[in-house]
């Protein structure tokens, strides 16, 4: 059983599980996404005292709160028990791996980039950068309405124009984080 689930799936296999949890979804009367998660928590931890906006039943969250939790320990699961030993990932394309050294990065031997998540991460800035980027990604969630996951799963699955707006948004984005400030960072 560990063999087939640690060997390469389809591609294809993603978007089928994400089609079935939108219809069940959908058929229980919820919507996907997890930025909501943040708005619940900040009303358990008594925020709703201080702003109205957190000011709401967060025992009817309990089901995305327990997505959050399943998502956290299955990816902790995931990389401790499934993925190949040493945490190395399968090669990568040679057209890709000139792109990365393009930017600064050298080949890739983890999951995450060793320049920016290696020993010395924490004394080379890389903390106060991520902290930035949280800080970021957690207002623009709020004030787009919803995250990357919301706009472009459910947002776009029911024909929402604001949603299609965002994920453009977000899509440019991602593209000038690349193809700007990777470099000017990386620099």
């Amino acid at each position: 059983m560990i063999e087939f689930l640690t060997q390469p799936w389809p591609w294809w296999f993603s978007g089928a599980m994400i089609g079935l949890t939108l219809w069940l979804m959908w058929f229980a009367g919820k919507t996907f996404g997890f930025s909501g998660n943040f708005r619940t928590m900040c009303t358990m931890c008594g925020a709703g005292k201080a702003a109205n906006f957190f000011a709401f039943d967060w025992k009817t969250q309990k089901w995305n709160l327990a997505f959050l939790v399943g998502a956290t320990v299955g990816g902790y699961l995931a990389a401790h028990f499934l993925s190949p030993e040493g945490g190395q990932i399968p090669a990568i394309d040679a057209g890709v791996q000139g792109q990365l050294q393009a930017l600064g990065f050298a080949t890739p031997a983890a999951y995450q980039p060793l320049e920016w998540y290696g020993e010395d991460w924490f004394l080379g800035g890389t903390l106060w950068l991520l902290l930035f980027g949280g800080l970021l990604i957690g207002f623009g969630s709020r004030y787009s309405g919803g995250c990357t996951s919301g706009h472009a799963i459910t947002g776009l699955s029911s024909f929402q124009l604001p949603s299609l707006i965002a994920v453009i948004g977000f899509f440019a984005g991602g593209l000038f984080m690349t193809h700007v400030i990777y470099p000017w960072l990386l620099g």
